[in-house]
């Protein structure tokens, strides 16, 4: 059985480097991946081969949502590929959606 966990310095590494940097991919998994649109923002607190867990800001309080990988990560440089390609993806949704009518 292969351990979904990356090795505690590696994924430190990746989150702080996430949530250092990219916001706007973050908030942009929230809302393509996390179908939450109203949040206002969120952080990534735990990421494995599998998919990364995120504390999301929402107007009545945080929520802690799982968001999935396509496939099981084989390393880090294969993290840093997909978290790139989900991205890329989420944006495309996001910017599609900005371009509908607010029907609020």
């Amino acid at each position: 059985m292969t351990d979904k966990a990356f090795d505690p310095e590696s994924e430190r590494d990746m989150i702080e480097y996430m949530n250092g940097g990219h916001q706007a991919s973050i908030l942009w998994y929230i809302k393509a991946y996390g179908n939450l649109w109203d949040s206002e923002g969120g952080y990534i607190v735990a990421l494995d081969r599998e998919g990364m867990d995120l504390d999301v800001e929402l107007p009545d309080g945080e929520r802690r949502i799982r968001i999935a990988f396509d496939h099981l990560l084989a390393d880090e440089s294969d993290a840093q590929e997909t978290l790139i390609e989900m991205s890329n993806k989420a944006r495309e949704i996001v910017m599609s959606q900005r371009k509908q009518p607010n029907a609020g």
